[in-house]
This record gives C-alpha cells, sequence and structure tokens, in this order.
C-alpha cells in the first residue's frame, strides 16, 4: 500500500509541475504561443544577407521593428517602400528595421532586395524557425519591440507609412 500511495504522489506532483509550466507559458506567450503585447520578443538566431549570423540580442538596447515577409506576398512587397523610408529616417537614431523572410532561398530574397531596391537588414528563416516562435499567420506581420526587448505591438497586414513612422516615434519617445 505504501508504493502506490507514493507512486499517487509522484503523478500528482508532476502534474502540478506540468500545470505550473503550462500556466507560465500561456501567460508569457499567451495561450496560441505567439508572443503578446508586453511579452518578451523571441530570440532567433539566422543568416542574413550580408552572409553574418543575427540575433535578436545584437540589437539589444535598440527600438526594432521585426517584420515578417515574403517576396510571393502582395501585400509585403507593397509594404516594402515605406519600410525603406523609415529605414533611412531611423537608422542612425537607434531604431533597426528587420525583414526576416519566411522560408524562401538566399538568391530569391537577395535578387529581390536589388530589384525593389531596399538595404535594411533581412535574414533568412529558411527552416521558418522564427516565423514558428513568433506565431507568424498570415504574413506580412510586423512586432514592434522596444529596447529592453518587450513587445509593444503587432501589427497584421500592410503597413502603411504613417502607421510605421508614428508606432517608430513612439518606440523612440518610451526610450
Amino acid at each position: 500500500m505504501g508504493k502506490s500511495r507514493k507512486k499517487v504522489q509522484i503523478i500528482v506532483l508532476l502534474v502540478l509541475i506540468a500545470l505550473g509550466a503550462y500556466a507560465i507559458v500561456t501567460q508569457v506567450f499567451g495561450s496560441d504561443g505567439k508572443p503578446k503585447v508586453g511579452s518578451t520578443a523571441p530570440d532567433f538566431d539566422l543568416l542574413g544577407l550580408d552572409g553574418k549570423a543575427h540575433t535578436l540580442k545584437e540589437y539589444e538596447g535598440k527600438a526594432m521593428v521585426i517584420n515578417f515577409w515574403g517576396t510571393w506576398c502582395k501585400p509585403c512587397v507593397k509594404e516594402m517602400p515605406a519600410l525603406q523610408s523609415q529605414w533611412e529616417k531611423w537608422k542612425d537614431k537607434g531604431v533597426v528595421i528587420l525583414g526576416i523572410n519566411a522560408g524562401e532561398d538566399e538568391m530569391a530574397v537577395s535578387n529581390f532586395a536589388k530589384q525593389v531596391n531596399v538595404n535594411f537588414p533581412i535574414v533568412l528563416d529558411t527552416e521558418k524557425s522564427a516565423v514558428s516562435s513568433y506565431g507568424i499567420s498570415p504574413l506580412p506581420t510586423t512586432f514592434f519591440v522596444f529596447p529592453n526587448g518587450k513587445v509593444k505591438d503587432i501589427h497584421t497586414g500592410q503597413l502603411d507609412l504613417a502607421t510605421l513612422d508614428k508606432q517608430i516615434e513612439e518606440l523612440v519617445n518610451s526610450q
């Protein structure tokens, strides 16, 4: 009887630990696993078009606009000029605009970037690991991240210049 009671206690303990872990994860990331406003943006380690590995941590202390996109996505293509314009306006003021391409190869993305004349940092999520950890669906989706790494806002769909500028202004003024 003592052995079966001990087994029950262990099972109850494991269930409580699992429930506690679930509660913490849903509090931080929301019930769908996607980061939410106020949570910490998930880190990533992705290869950039510049040939270097990039992580979220390298941008610590800077306001960030993290834009998930694809070359085949019409709204993504339409918002590229606004992203480029804001990159040129804010790059020397502690703001990083980072394009995370969702699942395409380097040649396609590089050719696209040249064709639409964008030069803000672009990284390749060929395995869609960042797409998964950020819970991205649909494209484009943009995360506005405070310098401390907390998510300020999440915008799903095409961004226009005015919205982008307002969001970045709020990020910068929060510092």
